[in-house]
């Protein structure tokens, strides 16, 4: 499905080069796995704050965590991590996981996950009427395993604590867009023994942070045991630090080189949510399609 999908999108792009207009670019439809369905059970999201006094000690962040219906604490369940998480979580926002994850789930497309969606950190004003300081990018883009441990260590012990949730890294995903997006592999880069999947939208392999070189290493170094989504389109960013549909299709060539298992789909879209939203629901189906679903 998701090959047959890529080729038609790549064939829209082609078409589009010899035909102006004939296409709308990056004009993607949600279809019906992104909308709500009459008799799929709803799973829970509740909210929170999460202040960090160890990896990025000082930010404050918000967090939503969804736990599907078919929860059952006496079978552990899989995880998937969201940076970004606020995009993902939204409801009426271009991804919609919580309604994608419900549809999926009730067919048993994919395995019972839970899904933690996490904002980046933020460091906050030390006068009053101050501005928060941003902590996304170095969070994010910069390579090394600070934000990996920062989830390991920090973070999921703590809903670990609380749900029951699998440890075999083939159970356990992370997603992301744009710099999220880099920040995905790079936390299953640098941890294959805890992340085992990647979903990557419209990602920064670029050089904002040295992300760049990561062609290069995946040519270099072992094959680490992890299962990646790329998507990206023909008109995202081209600026002072990189090319994202050039660096997404060398990220490709060098998985493929690699003999990585991988799923790589370019559109035409432009850096937005649009084109992997709409792909959305084809995606996790490829992700999870290792993971028996009961």
């Amino acid at each position: 499905m998701l090959r047959l999908l890529r080729r038609c999108v790549l064939g829209m792009t082609v078409l589009m080069t010899g035909a102006t207009g004939a296409f709308a670019i990056d004009d993607y439809q949600l279809g019906p796995d992104s909308m709500r369905q009459e008799g799929v059970p709803v799973g829970t999201v509740t909210s929170s704050k999460w202040k960090s006094d160890k990896v990025f000690s000082g930010t404050e962040r918000d967090v939503k965590l969804y736990v599907p219906a078919q929860y059952d604490k006496s079978k552990p369940a899989c995880l998937m991590v969201f940076q970004d998480g606020g995009n993902y979580a939204n409801e009426n926002g271009g991804f919609r996981v919580p309604v994608v994850f419900d549809n999926l789930i009730h067919r048993k497309e994919m395995p019972v996950t839970i899904a933690l969606f996490l904002n980046p950190g933020s460091i906050p004003a030390t006068v009053p009427g101050g501005r928060a300081r941003g902590n996304r990018s170095f969070e994010y883009d910069s390579l090394g395993d600070q934000y990996a441990r920062f989830l390991i260590e920090e973070v999921l012990p703590h809903f670990e604590s609380q749900y029951s949730i699998s440890k075999d890294p083939k159970h356990r995903a992370t997603c992301g867009i744009s710099s999220g997006g880099i920040a995905a592999f790079t936390v299953a880069w640098e941890r294959p023994d805890q992340f085992g999947k990647v979903l990557s939208h419209i990602g920064s392999f670029t050089n904002i942070r040295g992300g760049n070189v990561y062609p290069s290493l995946i040519r270099k170094t072992p094959k680490k045991d992890i299962k990646v989504f790329l998507q990206d389109g023909s008109n995202d960013l081209d600026n002072l630090h990189g090319h994202w549909p050039l660096a997404n299709q060398q990220m490709a060539a060098a998985l493929k080189f690699a003999k990585y298992d991988f799923e790589f789909v370019m559109g035409d879209g432009r850096h937005s949510a649009k084109h992997g939203g709409a792909i959305l629901p084809q995606s996790l189906k490829w992700l999870w399609s290792d993971v028996k679903a009961e």
